[in-house]
C-alpha cells in the first residue's frame, strides 16, 4: 500500500496568557507517515498531545511548525496554510474524524445524522439511508430511536452514532479518538470490526485506545508520545 499521510517536524504550542503568557510545548518535531491498510496507535501519558495531534491533523489547530501532507484525489495536497476551500474537500473527501464527543445540530433525527457525510459526497437518500439503518443497526441502536434526536441518547448511545457516522462512507486517511470509550464488549467488538474491515478497504488509520486489547486488535505500528524532557507539572498542563 502507498502512503497516505505523511507528517514532518510538526509542532504545536499553547500560550496561557492568564498565566503571565507561559508557552507549552505540546507537540515538537513529530514525524511519521502511515500507509493505506495500517493503523498506527499514538501512545504516551494522559496530557502527552496525543488528542491535540489528531486535532492539529484534521485542521482544528493551526501548528506552530512542520508539514502535514495526505494524499488527495491522486496527488499531495499540504495542509500546513492551506486554503480553507482545500481543508473543507479534504474533509469531505479524503480525512475522516471520529472524536470522543458527538457534535450535531440540535434536533435532527439520528438516521440524518448519520446519513450525512454520504449525503455531502452526493449520494442518493436511498443508497445514504441503506447504508445508515445498516450502521445503525450493528451498532445495535435500536430503530425506535432513529427518527429522534441523539442529544437525548446516553453518552453510549451517542458514542454509537458517532461511531456509524463516522464509518459511513470510506475514508482514505482515518483518525479515531478513543472510538472504543463508553462502550460495552459488544459493542467495542463491533467497533474494532469496523475499523479492521476500513484497513483491509485500504485506510490509513491514526488511533488513539486506551484499552489495551483494543489496540492490540488493530494496531500495525505505535507511535510513542511520551515527552522526554517535560516536567511533571508541565504534564498534567498539557
Amino acid at each position: 500500500m502507498n502512503t497516505l499521510i505523511e507528517v514532518r517536524d510538526l509542532s504545536k504550542t499553547f500560550t496561557l496568557h492568564q498565566q503571565n503568557g507561559v508557552v507549552l510545548n505540546v507537540l515538537r518535531g513529530l514525524s511519521f507517515a502511515v500507509r493505506g491498510g495500517e493503523c498506527l496507535v499514538l501512545h504516551g501519558h494522559s496530557g502527552a498531545g496525543k488528542s491535540t495531534l489528531l486535532r492539529t491533523l484534521y485542521g482544528n489547530y493551526l501548528p506552530a511548525g512542520g508539514s502535514i501532507r495526505v494524499q488527495h484525489q491522486g496527488q499531495w495536497l499540504e495542509l500546513v496554510g492551506a486554503e480553507p476551500r482545500d481543508v473543507l474537500a479534504v474533509r469531505q473527501q479524503t480525512l475522516g474524524y471520529v472524536s470522543q464527543f458527538l457534535r450535531v445540530i440540535p434536533r435532527v433525527a439520528t438516521l440524518d445524522v448519520v446519513m450525512e457525510p454520504a449525503l455531502a459526497r452526493g449520494w442518493n437518500r436511498e443508497q445514504a439511508q441503506a447504508r445508515a439503518e445498516h450502521l445503525l443497526s450493528r451498532l445495535n441502536i435500536p430503530q425506535r430511536l432513529w427518527q429522534l434526536a441523539p442529544g437525548t441518547f446516553s453518552g453510549g448511545e451517542q458514542q454509537r452514532v458517532n461511531i456509524a457516522r463516522g464509518f459511513m462512507v470510506p475514508w482514505p486517511v482515518m483518525l479515531l479518538d478513543e472510538p472504543t470509550a463508553s462502550l460495552d464488549d459488544s459493542n467495542r467488538q463491533v467497533v474494532l470490526e469496523l475499523i479492521n474491515e476500513a484497513k483491509a478497504a485500504g485506510a490509513a488509520v491514526i488511533g488513539i485506545f486506551h484499552d489495551r486489547l483494543a489496540r492490540e486488535a488493530v494496531s500495525d505500528r505505535h507511535l510513542d508520545m511520551t515527552p522526554l524532557d517535560l516536567t511533571a507539572k508541565e504534564l498534567l498542563q498539557c
